[in-house]
């Protein structure tokens, strides 16, 4: 069982204070958010000739699973500390960041963000395949920036 912090608002788990100080487990953490979601809402009780049958679930997981992604990426890049107040880190921030270090990330990022965030995120595509990969890819993502980030 998991320790827990006594607080004003009530008790928390103490993952969430690991959470918190580590962005890498954070990035981890939404890749299993997104894969609890399609296992337990992606498939309404059945996955049907490797196909999901909610959209909606398969939005939102894309949608969590990149989010996921971005959380590693920044805590690499630290790309919000040379921009301006209220300023967003973009998608081609991140691909030219990354097409100085490594190719084969590049490849990767750019997958994640093709399946995840554009198929799955807007349009909901149903193909287990294709989610599973995507999220693969995510993971692999993460590893390399948890590679970089312990550096």
């Amino acid at each position: 069982m998991a320790k827990k912090t006594s607080t004003k608002l009530g008790t928390i788990p103490e993952f969430v204070n690991e959470v918190e100080q580590n962005p890498i487990a954070e990035a981890r953490r939404y890749i299993k958010n997104a894969k609890d979601i399609l296992k337990k809402y992606g498939n309404k009780g059945a996955i049907l000739e490797g196909y999901y049958q909610d959209p909606k679930y398969v939005k939102m997981a894309g949608n969590t699973a990149w989010n996921g992604v971005l959380v590693a990426m920044e805590a690499v890049f630290e790309l919000k500390t040379t921009m301006k107040k209220g300023q967003r880190a973009g998608y081609y921030d991140y691909l030219k960041k990354i097409a100085k270090t490594n190719y084969k990330i590049l490849t990767l990022f750019e997958s994640a963000y093709d399946t995840l965030h554009k198929s799955m995120g807007y349009d909901g595509q149903l193909s287990v395949k294709i989610a599973t990969a995507a999220i693969e890819a995510a993971s692999s993502v993460i590893d390399w920036c948890e590679s970089k980030y312990s550096e």
